[in-house]
């Protein structure tokens, strides 16, 4: 079983920053890329940011130069800077993990989610 926890969500001010993470836990042999999605009402999920194990990362165009994707030195905490948060990037966001088990098997995973809503 593996797990993947976030946390870090809240309500910020527009042009405000938050920081989210990502952290995983269980059967853990290997992580080959992890993603942070994000949900708004009525939209369908995005890719929002992603990091690879060998940290290549990869980004939306309505987040360069905005958000940042990063991890720990064991790879198993993904954070999530977000600077010059604007109203249009309130969503649900969830983690998804490519996982490989100690027992080899392959399984992508997501977190609960956590809320990021920008507003005054």
């Amino acid at each position: 079983q593996v797990q993947l926890v976030e946390s870090g969500g809240g309500l910020v001010q527009p042009g405000g920053s938050l920081r989210l993470s990502c952290a995983a836990s269980g059967s853990i042999f290997s992580i080959t890329a992890t993603g942070w999605y994000r949900q708004a009402p009525g939209k369908e999920r995005e890719l929002v940011a992603a990091i690879t194990r060998g940290g290549s990362t990869n980004y939306v165009d309505s987040v360069k130069g905005r958000f940042t994707i990063s991890r720990d030195n064991a790879g198993n905490t993904v954070y999530l800077q977000m600077n010059s948060l604007k109203p249009e990037d309130t969503a649900v966001y969830y983690c998804n993990a490519l996982v490989t088990t100690s027992h080899g098997a392959k399984y992508n995973y997501w977190g609960q989610g956590t809320q990021v809503t920008v507003s005054s």
